[in-house]
């Protein structure tokens, strides 16, 4: 796909069509052969060419909402040694910070999945590129990622780019720089994460120190381009980060996609997910969301929140509703024609 491969990635494969002998004998295909000519040409319902439960439980986790999130699992072993720690110290984690709720105070914090706090998402989501790449099974990349073959800057790149970690300080400050100069939203930055595992997991390879800048680059320009109204052009990226080329962009953008196999869909079920597994992250790591007194400012903002997507739910089931009729209109009047002729 133009980036040659520095690891154990064959580029004649398809990045994402990569099942075991066993799936693939769970989940027979009818070929044309096996139908009569009478019958004519067989195309194949879509349900009859989905997984079993069991398979989709294994794939990809941006596609399907029941599949672990891929930062979750690759947290657990830190999350644990920490507990550990905390256990054999005798110390308790978070206990003298963290508030609580009482009778007579209720403790919430502003963040909802319809309208995450920013400043919160953007931590959480560079944590949990942290726990990718520290991590990480193997230093699997492409060419088009390598920051040395392609730097976002013109200062050298260190001789040790491709072995030193970045810290979490690095990460967010590198995303929250993105996001404040082009004005992003928090959900444009948990759209990033899923494009993110989705690149990960299509692509299989790996986000390691000599190429996670220009892959969080590449999901925050495709996240910003698909989620927010006023999309952000490449030029201005090239603005925010002075030594990049827009062809540059363009290119990396192009590959990204391709990578992607075009699938920028992401579900609200999915989206919801990795938004309550960020939250679950900030909780295990101590990084929890701002947590005010509720009061009655705060209660008629919520309230108005909470109104306002319900009357966004509403609105999609009448639109559905309508879609539905106008299907079953379609196909009486065909049968009628039908019954006519």
């Amino acid at each position: 796909m133009g980036g040659s491969v520095s690891c154990c990635i064959s580029p004649g494969e398809s990045p994402k069509i990569h099942r075991r002998e066993v799936e693939l004998e769970e989940c027979p295909i009818t070929t044309t052969e096996e139908v009569s000519e009478d019958t004519g040409t067989y195309l194949q319902h879509i349900s009859d060419r989905e997984l079993p439960d069991e398979l989709a439980q294994e794939a990809n986790p941006s596609d399907h909402p029941r599949a672990s999130t891929l930062f979750l699992n690759k947290s657990q072993t830190d999350v644990r040694e920490k507990r550990k720690s905390y256990y054999l110290n005798h110390m308790s984690p978070g206990l003298l910070t963290k508030k609580y709720s009482s009778c007579s105070t209720i403790f919430i914090d502003d963040s909802t999945v319809s309208q995450p706090n920013l400043k919160s998402t953007i931590k959480c989501v560079a944590l949990a590129i942290y726990y990718h790449i520290k991590n990480r099974d193997s230093n699997r990349s492409l060419d088009i990622f390598d920051e040395k073959k392609h730097p976002l800057t013109r200062d050298k790149v260190p001789d040790d780019y491709s072995v030193v970690d970045p810290e979490h300080k690095l990460i967010y400050r590198f995303i929250r720089t993105l996001f404040s100069s082009a004005q992003l939203t928090a959900e444009c930055a948990i759209v990033t994460l899923v494009y993110l595992e989705r690149l990960l997991t299509y692509a299989e390879m790996d986000i390691c120190p000599c190429n996670w800048k220009r892959i969080v680059l590449g999901a925050i320009l495709l996240a910003s381009k698909v989620w927010d109204d006023q999309a952000v052009w490449n030029v201005d990226y090239c603005q925010i980060l002075k030594d990049i080329t827009v062809e540059d962009m363009n290119e990396m953008e192009r590959h990204f996609l391709e990578l992607l196999q075009f699938n920028i869909n992401v579900p609200a079920s999915v989206y919801a997910k990795y938004y309550f597994d960020l939250r679950s992250l900030a909780d295990e790591n101590n990084l929890s969301f701002p947590l005010e007194p509720l009061n009655n400012k705060r209660a008629q903002k919520l309230e108005a929140i909470s109104r306002l997507c319900e009357d966004k739910y509403k609105d999609l089931c009448k639109s559905a509703m309508r879609r539905s009729v106008s299907v079953d209109n379609l196909v009486g009047i065909k049968n009628t024609h039908a019954v006519l002729s």
